[in-house]
């Protein structure tokens, strides 16, 4: 006899919910939120571990009397603390604000525990968030974000604002996660290093044909830079994925 899809029901209300429903059609009430320390992954409220990777879950709502607004529903969003990371969240779409400071801790450690876990994984190809685009305003100072694919090859497109932080849609974080896991960064660096000795290779050839110029000179200067500074420091090439 086949199996029967499991029935759920919101604790709120008891009314019959969809098991991949992240909130109540009857009563509006959430029925999941991002609780894992690890992956930042959606559970399912009152879980104690995270049905994506497994780790201990771990949140910590924190109450603040001014709330940023949401980029997308343009209400207030919630502060939370979900394992030491500090995060805004919209309880209504559930999208995620993160600042310059806690994304860029997010990915060096999620890229650090992918050098010792060693986790195989295939990287994801299709670009998310072509379709119906809207841009959005910075939390901060609601100027218009960027539109950008994080890492130019992560299938994620996020928006950002340089100064303040990114926007992450509903569960994009943690495809950042998985994509950084996988050996994404160390896969974008090297396409990133490939691609700026191609552009010096041709500059010099310039150069030894007699096509030389003081703009010649000065890009040349500019792809040492970036050669030098990319393979030096992985964590300031989030920063150039996302705005060079």
């Amino acid at each position: 006899m086949p199996a029967t899809p499991e029935t759920l029901n919101c604790p709120s209300c008891g009314a019959p919910v969809a098991p991949d429903a992240t909130s109540c059609s009857h009563c509006g009430s959430r029925l999941a939120m991002v609780a894992c320390p690890s992956c930042f992954g959606m559970v399912l409220a009152g879980a104690k571990f995270c049905s994506h990777c497994g780790a201990t879950l771990a949140r910590t709502e924190i109450p603040t009397a001014v709330k940023e607004l949401c980029p997308r529903c343009q209400i207030g969003m919630e502060t939370v603390i979900v394992g030491a990371t500090q995060l805004r969240e919209c309880p209504k779409c559930e999208g995620i604000w993160a600042d310059a400071d806690s994304l860029q801790k997010i990915c060096v450690d999620r890229e650090q525990q992918a050098a010792v876990l060693g986790i195989p994984r295939s990287l994801p190809v299709e670009v998310n968030g072509l379709e119906n685009v809207r841009y959005v305003p910075c939390p901060v100072c609601s100027k218009l974000m960027n539109r950008v694919a994080f890492a130019h090859c992560s299938g994620v497109v996020v928006d950002v604002c340089k100064t303040h932080g990114t926007w992450f849609d509903k569960d994009e974080l943690r495809g950042i996660v998985e994509f950084i896991r996988a050996g994404g960064l160390e896969a974008a660096r090297t396409e990133e290093l490939e691609e700026i000795e191609r552009k010096r290779r041709q500059l010099r050839a310039e150069q030894i044909a007699g096509k030389w110029d003081s703009r010649t000179e000065s890009r040349i200067e500019y792809y040492d830079r970036a050669h030098n500074g990319i393979a030096s420091a992985a964590a300031n090439l989030i920063t150039s994925f996302f705005f060079d």
